[in-house]
């Protein structure tokens, strides 16, 4: 079943006679679509892409499949006119992807104009059917993992002491490109000494130092597909403090890996690796999920967290990434991409895991 047809069984469901998508990966992953920005409107038997000037003849050669619609203005001016003229009336629209005073507006002028159409907003329609990845997809993110783990690599033989984090974290994302990736998904993090404390740090001019806890975490991007990758180690020789934290948080790791298993919740998947951690006394220190979906989106369903309710089946990718962050000293992260594959996890992540270069 195609991925339109699927998307009508939904609409059918939640009686909406037509969802505007406008989420970029969503409108990706639907009409192969690439332009920044766009809109679908799908119904039980039409499926109509609306771009302005500048995507008209992009969205011909890419959304074979869908009708192209010129617009002008924004979607105030255009979709309650359109969306009427068509014979629509139940408007289901991306609710985390309209601002409220866009939506303010599109009411006004649904009233104004008195359109007899009824806005309704929707949550995750589509995203429930990104969440399982297709055979090319996967390939697609099998070849982004192979590089960054290529780029994980490279990072070993460019590190050493008195070099700033700015400097490799370029260094690796002009590899990435030169390798053939795509933009990178997510701005690379090279975190050193008490900046590994920050989970989501920003490369810095800060210079490596030894027997310092460096924390590199980068991601590679094929044909819209990402990965993502953490390593730590430290240059030099063997650091007492380091050396526990890092088995602990290898050790929470790897007992994920072996446990989680289909069925659990995204919860019950965090907990395996959060337990190893709490009993070694750093569970404070170990503040965000286990992990998230990738595939389009750097960041995407499932979600495995303390909270998180998704179910973990067969085809999801997902990463697994605990740490454990002592603000003053530093952190220690270690992630892979993983993908669930007849009920267990199979990693699809290379990189060596290793605590100290030389």
């Amino acid at each position: 079943m195609s991925r339109l047809q699927r998307l009508r069984q939904s609409l059918t469901q939640q009686e909406l006679d037509v969802l505007i998508v406008s989420q970029p990966e969503n409108r990706r992953y639907l009409s192969g679509f690439t332009g920044s920005t766009g809109w679908l409107l799908i119904s039980a038997s039409n499926a109509f892409l609306a771009v302005d000037f500048r995507y008209v003849e992009q969205a011909k050669k890419e959304a074979s499949d869908f009708d192209v619609v010129h617009v002008k203005g924004d979607l105030v001016n255009w979709l309650p006119k359109l969306t009427s003229d068509l014979g629509f009336k139940k408007v289901g629209f991306e609710a985390d992807q309209v601002p409220f005073a866009i939506y303010q507006q599109l009411c006004k002028t649904v009233g104004d104009g008195h359109y007899q159409i009824q806005l309704i907003p929707t949550n995750g329609l589509v995203e429930s059917l990104r969440v399982v990845k297709e055979p090319e997809e996967l390939k697609f993110i099998t070849e982004a993992v192979k590089l960054a783990d290529a780029a994980f690599d490279h990072a070993k033989s460019i590190i050493r002491p008195m070099v700033s984090e700015k400097e490799i974290a370029w260094e690796l994302e002009r590899f990435l490109r030169e390798k053939g990736s795509e933009p990178v998904p997510f701005d690379i993090i090279v975190a050193s000494g008490s900046n590994a404390a920050l989970p989501h740090a920003k490369p810095s001019e800060q210079v490596i130092l030894e027997n310092k806890p460096v924390v590199i975490d980068l991601g590679a991007r094929v044909n819209g597909y990402c990965s993502d990758l953490s390593r730590t180690f430290l240059l030099g020789d063997e650091d007492k403090t380091f050396s526990k934290i890092y088995d602990i948080v290898l050790g929470a790791q790897l007992t994920a890996l072996a446990a989680i298993m289909a069925g659990m919740s995204g919860a019950q998947a965090d907990r395996l690796a959060r337990t190893v951690v709490e009993e070694a006394g750093y569970g404070d220190a170990f503040g965000h999920g286990l992990g998230h979906g990738i595939g389009l989106g750097a960041h995407e369903s499932p979600r495995l967290g303390p909270n998180s309710l998704d179910l973990l089946i067969d085809g999801m990718v997902f990463t697994i990434e605990p740490g454990i962050y002592i603000a003053g000293w530093g952190g220690v992260r270690i992630e892979d991409t993983v993908v669930m594959e007849n009920s267990r996890v199979k990693t699809l992540t290379k990189a060596e895991k290793i605590a100290n270069v030389c």
